[in-house]
């Protein structure tokens, strides 16, 4: 397939060639050898005009929670904080079927994809609760929409987790990965024994050699420091698998030393950190009259250290955050606004990072690496964030996969 005409980052014309999986060729628009191509080789029907459209690496989206998206009207959290969300979702436990689940994953899955996005890594709840119908819901899903996403299924394991009242729970989460979840997953910071909670969630990746993704320090309280003893563990495991420690949030009301000193560690360890700004903006700092903070974590800290920092949406239209697009770029203005990183950082963020963070191969729009890219009516990547117009076409394995167009009208006056 042939790309004409499209603008990168970098202010170049090209054309790009996708063949299978791959880019083969980029070169400047008018170039007559295109390097190698396809067989048979390129006709009209395989080339498409991107005049005016910008390509970019294609975003993922690697911290969801498809299992509770697009409840925010069925599921009520009238005081807006996080464990109100928890307790209000809980409950609602009961009414949650396989067929309801999977019907609202799917939808939200393609929203996903209709903004770019061709990987996304979601959280499923496992506990006593709910037992494993998220799972098989989202297994349903995955293996119907591989063609077209990858999803990534991480257990979110309830609570408690250690000693003999969190045998069941143990269960379930053996019983989740051996029914094919990808990732391990957890709460520590809400389990009476976060450290317990933290040590079985790692020993049970470990023994199923399963990357681990856990909701770490998701407070402002300053004696929260759950990221610096994961870092400590997964240092004295050795822990091989990938390691992702979500959002982090306490890490912002540590001093700058501290800071300096919890991101050295994390950086030394290997672990990435997702931000996710549009659920911590809503969740965080709720009754601070005077200069709340942000409730996102320590982003300068972490980028000096070295950390890979990746950025996600969090949750989509539920009770712990009752508005989200589905759009990567939403979180990349976020970022830039609340975050104070500039364009570049933040859609690295929620592309290179956040593919980093799930183990996904890195993408550049040069010849030879994965043909997943988004192109996009904007003459700048901060002009795609600020506008996040939906003029979107996204490819992946060789082809388009989905494509937006907008029509705008404006009555003329009599």
């Amino acid at each position: 397939m042939l790309l004409r005409s499209a603008l990168l980052a970098d202010g170049r014309v090209v054309d790009i060639v996708l063949a299978g999986a791959s880019i083969t060729a980029v070169t400047p628009t008018g170039t007559p050898d295109l390097g190698p191509r396809p067989a048979p080789p390129l006709d009209e029907s395989d080339s498409m005009d991107l005049t005016g459209y910008l390509v970019l690496p294609a975003p993922v989206e690697p911290h969801a929670h498809l299992d509770k998206a697009l409840t925010a009207d069925l599921v009520a959290n009238p005081d807006g904080h996080l464990l109100g969300a928890i307790g209000a979702w809980t409950a609602a436990y009961p009414d949650r079927t396989v067929e309801e689940i999977a019907g609202r994953a799917r939808r939200a899955a393609l929203r996903n994809l209709a903004h770019g996005c061709r990987a996304i890594r979601t959280h499923v709840d496992v506990n006593e609760q709910i037992g494993l119908r998220g799972v098989q819901a989202l297994l349903e899903v995955k293996a119907e929409l591989a063609p077209l996403v990858e999803l990534q299924l991480v257990a979110l394991m309830g609570r408690p987790l250690p000693g003999p009242a969190g045998a069941a729970n143990r269960r379930l989460l053996a019983q989740a990965l051996e029914l094919g979840v990808d990732v391990v997953g957890g709460c520590p910071h809400i389990d009476n024994d976060r450290h317990g909670h933290l040590d079985l969630a790692l020993e049970a990746a470990a023994a199923y050699q399963r990357p681990l993704d856990l909701h770490m320090d998701e407070n402002l309280e300053i004696d929260s420091l759950d990221l610096s003893y994961l870092a400590q563990r997964v240092g004295q495991t050795g822990f091989a698998h990938g390691v992702v420690a979500s959002h982090c949030t306490s890490l912002s009301m540590q001093s700058a030393a501290r800071q300096d000193e919890i991101a050295r560690q994390v950086a030394e360890a290997g672990i990435s950190v997702v931000t996710l700004p549009q659920t911590n903006l809503f969740l965080q700092a709720r009754g601070w009259r005077c200069a709340p903070p942000r409730g996102l974590t320590a982003l300068a800290a972490l980028l000096e250290a070295g950390v890979n920092v990746a950025a996600g949406a969090d949750n989509l239209q539920d009770p712990f955050n009752p508005v989200g697009r589905g759009d990567p770029l939403e979180t990349a203005a976020l970022l830039m606004m609340a975050g104070h990183l500039d364009a570049d950082q933040a859609y690295r963020a929620i592309s290179a990072g956040a593919r980093q963070a799930m183990g996904l191969p890195p993408v550049c729009v040069e010849a030879g690496y994965p043909g997943e890219l988004l192109a996009i009516k904007a003459g700048s990547v901060r002009e795609a964030i600020a506008s996040a117009p939906l003029d979107r076409l996204v490819f992946g394995g060789g082809r388009l996969i989905a494509r937006t167009d907008t029509v705008t009208q404006i009555s003329a006056r009599n």
